[in-house]
């Protein structure tokens, strides 16, 4: 999922020359889908570095299970040492009361070997209060570890939720978008997902006579079915992109270029959407391409009809992504 969102706004800057939407509404849009472009790319980078991590802790999480396991076997070796090491050690004692008199030379070898017993009994104490610290310390920084790699997880799965639940939102979209134009699919209309977007793609000859800017009746009709859909889904935001083939128009004519086609195209459609009075305006952005983004550049009429075309993209809003993202700051 790491593209999902980096076609979120493919050519705002060559919209931002073209849009016939208010200059600072434009610019508003622009700024927020930047933002949402900038704050993916943070996600993925994000989403890649807990993955290391987590690989990384979870090697340090068996490296200090493996430690505390060693550290356990070498306290209880170290406890069974000390037990036999004290009752050698009442031994010593015992003996030692019962030599005291007549046997001096017997009681001192008793009394050294009982002296090197205590010293050597204290230097086992004293790895065993060692060894148990630092299992300890090893056991609290395991505890540490694992609780960071908890919540990094929880924090994963949260993401991974949104995006899916995104996945749903478009695929029913889309489902919804081609039942309900069902009847124009054989007549140059397609519906489709691409890069987590729904793509309307009209060609002309279902929205336009060549060369003009007015939408005829078969046309307006496919739009406002789909006007009717896009009222009933309030979070989806709309961007409709004119595009047209590569032929120039002849010097003089109303319309100057290609340019000025797929904008005034766009804006058109736009009208029409807007009849519907459920839709607010804020919601839309009108675009024009040209024919700077063909489908298909082999220089053949079945390509430039390909070409011409009007694409409707249907964008499910990002704002609960965007406030995770912004909570992992």
């Amino acid at each position: 999922m790491n593209n999902r969102l980096l076609m979120l706004l493919a050519g705002i800057s060559l919209m931002a020359a073209v849009s016939c939407v208010p200059q600072r509404q434009f610019e508003e849009l622009e700024a927020r889908f930047e933002r949402a472009e900038a704050q993916n790319e943070d996600l993925s980078e994000r989403l890649e570095i807990v993955s290391r991590e987590n690989t990384r802790m979870e090697e340090e999480i068996g490296d200090l299970s493996r430690q505390i396991a060693r550290l356990k076997e070498d306290t209880t070796q170290l406890g069974r040492q000390l037990r036999r090491m004290r009752e050698n050690y009442d031994q010593y004692v015992q003996q030692t009361s019962q030599l005291m008199e007549g046997k001096t030379e017997e009681t001192r070898q008793i009394l050294a070997r009982l002296q090197e017993t205590q010293e050597d009994l204290q230097r086992r104490e004293d790895e065993l209060m060692t060894a148990t610290r630092e299992m300890q310390e090893k056991e609290r920084a395991l505890n540490i570890l694992m609780a960071e790699v908890q919540e990094k997880e929880r924090r994963v799965v949260e993401l991974e939720e949104v995006l899916q639940r995104q996945d749903s939102i478009v695929e029913n979209l889309r489902h919804t978008v081609s039942s309900a134009l069902l009847g124009f699919q054989d007549n140059g209309l397609s519906v489709e997902i691409r890069g987590g977007k729904v793509y309307v793609s009209m060609e002309e000859n279902l929205l336009f006579a060549t060369g003009s800017t007015s939408v005829d009746r078969e046309g307006e009709r496919a739009l406002t079915e789909l006007a009717g859909v896009l009222a009933r889904h309030p979070d989806i935001n709309v961007m409709i992109e004119g595009h047209t083939d590569d032929v120039p128009f002849r010097p003089g004519g109303p319309i100057r270029d290609n340019w000025e086609l797929s904008v005034l195209r766009a804006t058109a459609i736009v009208r029409i959407l807007l009849n519907n009075t459920g839709i607010d305006p804020r919601r839309l952005i009108a675009a024009g391409r040209g024919e700077h983004h063909p489908v298909d550049p082999a220089d053949t009429p079945e390509a430039r009809r390909k070409n011409r075309r009007t694409e409707i993209i249907l964008t499910p809003q990002l704002d609960e992504l965007f406030e995770i993202i912004g909570h992992q700051h």
